[in-house]
């Protein structure tokens, strides 16, 4: 179908066409906004947030880890295997910065499942919070995975908040089971080897490298893995980023004049939540605040509250969840103006009932990894 056959009918503020030949490489997008933004807020966890700057050494840290105390080698994968933490950018963002290939893995995979991915993916290197090591010690052995990193909730905190939250999910929640992973090295240790050192600027540049390989469980039989280059992503990168450049009837942009901060309880390793928050509100320069367990609606909502939020990425168990709390109805919207639902259909109540709300109508998206990657 013709481009033309759009123009005129998309959202206002939306370009009938974007400039594919802008950049090469996500890596290329990621330094472009570490150096544009480097003073605003990027990521923010638990209460504590990070800059850009502070995104861009942190990742460039672990990138020289990866390349001077590894064996690893540019086009080798690692699997991520994390909720919604600060050390998920920090190694997304290194991973590639160093030349290697990035497995998006469930946390929440049977051991079965973990080694199949795993395996499949032919991960040499695999980061892991530290609720999920008694599985990794379980596979590792049936696994061609040579180093593994191992991180805990708070390592990003500073001094005494991260010892003291670190400590409560270890010995009072009981949130990590017993392990023994003696090879392994912690994420903090990884960023304090690698600052030692600069890293040489190995990512893979050209358009058509595989640089992530998204599993998708909505197939027959067992999760496959899809190959996605940097023309795909940059690609969906641009066009989620036009979409969300979309403008209200008297031309402004619906997402608001400044950053826009945005709230992110889907899981990054979703396909989804990763194009949406590591990739095309990172080329804008706005702010995500990581949400790592949204079940637990009271705690998520404690964390968004300080905020006046531009925005909600979720879905409709979600906004069901949070519509149903009290406290929820206390929160200052007066800058909410973008809501996003994926991962299933949206009834038109809780639509309905969450513009009522919150004053934000909801667009809907979803993640369609092979078709590279979400629409």
């Amino acid at each position: 179908m013709e481009a033309s056959f759009w123009d005129g009918k998309r959202a206002p503020g939306v370009k009938d066409a974007i400039d594919l030949s802008a950049y090469d490489s996500v890596v290329e997008v990621i330094e472009n906004s570490f150096k544009r933004y480097a003073d605003r807020p990027a990521f923010t966890s638990i209460g504590y947030t990070l800059t850009y700057r502070q995104i861009d050494e942190y990742s460039a840290a672990f990138a020289s880890y990866l390349q001077n105390h590894t064996t690893l080698k540019p086009g080798d994968s690692i699997a991520i295997q994390m909720p919604n933490i600060l050390q998920y950018p920090i190694a997304m963002y290194g991973a590639l910065r160093a030349g290697l290939r990035v497995v998006n893995t469930n946390p929440l995979y049977t051991e079965r499942e973990m080694l199949h991915q795993f395996n499949d993916s032919g991960a040499k290197a695999l980061l892991c919070m530290d609720v999920f090591a008694k599985s990794v010690q379980n596979v590792k052995d049936e696994t061609g995975i040579k180093h593994i990193i191992v991180t805990s909730l708070a390592d990003m905190l500073p001094g005494f908040k991260r010892v003291l939250i670190n400590a409560a999910a270890k010995h009072i929640k009981k949130m990590v089971p017993a392990y023994s992973l003696p090879e392994a090295v912690s994420f903090r240790k990884c960023l304090k080897l690698g600052q030692a050192k600069g890293f040489q600027a190995t990512h893979m540049k050209n358009p058509n490298d595989t640089i992530v390989l998204q599993y998708t469980g909505g197939t027959t039989g067992v999760a496959k893995g899809a190959e996605l280059t940097n023309r795909n992503l940059v690609a969906n990168m641009l066009q989620s980023a036009a979409a969300l450049a979309q403008t209200t009837a008297d031309g402004k942009p619906m997402k608001g004049e400044n950053q826009a901060i945005i709230v992110a309880p889907l899981p990054l390793y979703h396909i989804y939540s990763f194009t949406v928050h590591l990739m095309a509100l990172f080329e804008l320069g706005d702010h995500s605040i990581l949400i790592a367990n949204p079940r637990d609606t009271e705690t998520f909502i404690r964390f968004m509250k300080p905020w006046k939020l531009t925005g909600v990425v979720g879905l409709n168990t979600l906004f069901v969840s949070l519509m149903a709390s009290p406290r929820f109805k206390e929160m200052d919207f007066s800058e909410m103006k973008l809501t996003l639902s994926g991962g299933t259909a949206l009834p038109d109540a809780t639509a309905k009932r969450w513009k009522e709300i919150t004053g934000s109508g909801v667009s809907e998206a979803y993640g369609l990894t092979e078709c590279s990657p979400a629409v």
